[in-house]
């Protein structure tokens, strides 16, 4: 059976990579990601993967459709992707000194059934000077992140903890997508 990453997002490519899963297609879901008022994170995350992923298997009925959404939040506050400095800056500041969480919603659509997860990592950001948000700002890999920052590149330096999984907060949680396609009987080493 074919397998379709409902994805544009080349961290999540790279991330399947690492378990030697090579998708046949790569197909962006196009729907609206905009947060109802009063939504959850948690909620957030796994509805936008399981509308991606039903988005994508009514165009490929018969192939397996993985999909994924990350989302970070300071308490019930879901912060954005992040593509202007302004944005960037609001957000860092929020960031600064506390923790937050990092959810990932990931759905994989098979003909018949919709299998989902959502993981969650809590971060510990250390407390940012006016210099290091002003250096991060005119770093540039910030852009299209939520919540602004990247834990796989510069950002890393500024997170003193991480409880949970590492590969959740880049874009796809690992055991939990390894373990949602072998129940779906893809192949796997």
């Amino acid at each position: 059976m074919r397998l379709i990453l409902a994805s544009a997002s080349p961290r999540r490519l790279d991330l399947l990579a690492r378990i030697g899963v090579i998708p046949d297609a790569v197909l962006p879901a196009d729907i609206d990601e905009s947060v109802p008022k009063d939504e959850l994170p948690r909620v957030h995350a796994l509805r936008l993967a399981e509308e991606k992923a039903r988005a994508v298997a009514a165009v490929e009925p018969a192939a397996l459709v993985l999909a994924a959404d990350t989302v970070v939040a300071v308490g019930r506050r879901i912060l954005p992707k992040v593509e202007d400095e302004g944005t960037l800056r609001r957000c860092m500041a929020l960031l600064s000194g506390r923790r937050h969480r990092v959810m990932t919603g990931v759905a994989l659509a098979q003909p018949g059934a919709l299998r989902s997860r959502v993981v969650e990592t809590t971060i510990a950001m250390k407390r940012l000077s006016r210099e290091e948000i002003d250096f991060y700002a005119g770093h540039g890999e910030w852009r299209g992140k939520a919540g602004g920052y990247a834990l796989q590149g510069y950002g890393e330096v500024y997170v003193r903890h991480i409880a949970g999984s590492y590969s959740n907060v880049v874009g796809l949680p690992l055991a939990e997508t390894r373990h949602l396609l072998k129940s779906a009987g893809h192949p796997l080493a």
